[in-house]
């Protein structure tokens, strides 16, 4: 099984506690439902820079929101995995990357 990083983009930023609790019930059961698959939960993300060769520049541009790893068999497993995820439900979307092994 190789492991994938789910980068979450955008999504929507809830405005009120109802919002943030059912936010939080649909992330549970999400990354719940991915069962021995998931590896490291992740975290959503905060400010960002992006560093060049002269020197950092101001925010990243690609708004990446978050993270989760998992396992999977599959490029095409891990996607469909990550169908799942709440942020989509926000207008966001989930970039799946294969984590290589260096060996």
């Amino acid at each position: 099984m190789a492991k994938y990083v789910l980068a979450y983009t955008g999504g929507r930023v809830a405005s009120s506690d109802e919002e943030r609790q059912a936010s939080m019930a649909a992330w549970q059961s999400f990354l719940g439902g991915l069962g021995d698959a998931l590896v490291d939960m992740g975290n959503p993300f905060g400010a960002s820079a992006t560093v060049t060769a002269g020197g950092g520049n101001g925010g990243a541009p690609n708004h990446l929101s978050g993270y989760s790893i998992i396992t999977a068999a599959s490029l095409e497993e891990a996607t469909a995995k990550a169908k799942g995820a709440p942020v989509l439900d926000g207008g966001g979307t989930v970039e799946v990357y294969e984590a290589l092994e260096i060996a």
